[in-house]
């Protein structure tokens, strides 16, 4: 008698900890080319003319290979 309360006891207990370990699981579905983020409003800075000879001429001066 006192085994199958002990069994009943450890399998409650069982339970209870694993339940307490599950998180719902976090699924993003993504379309192939299509960005569903918010927009960058750094993107129209990068567009302009200035900014891009600005990159540029960082580019040929500071990120080549030594």
């Amino acid at each position: 008698m006192i085994g199958h309360s002990r069994r009943f006891v450890f399998t409650v207990a069982l339970l209870a900890a694993l339940g307490g370990c599950y998180e719902p699981p976090e699924v993003t579905l993504y379309e192939p080319g299509v960005y569903k983020g918010t927009t960058d409003p750094l993107l129209e800075k990068l567009r302009s003319g200035e900014r891009q000879s600005q990159l540029l001429e960082r580019f040929k001066t500071v990120q080549t290979d030594r």
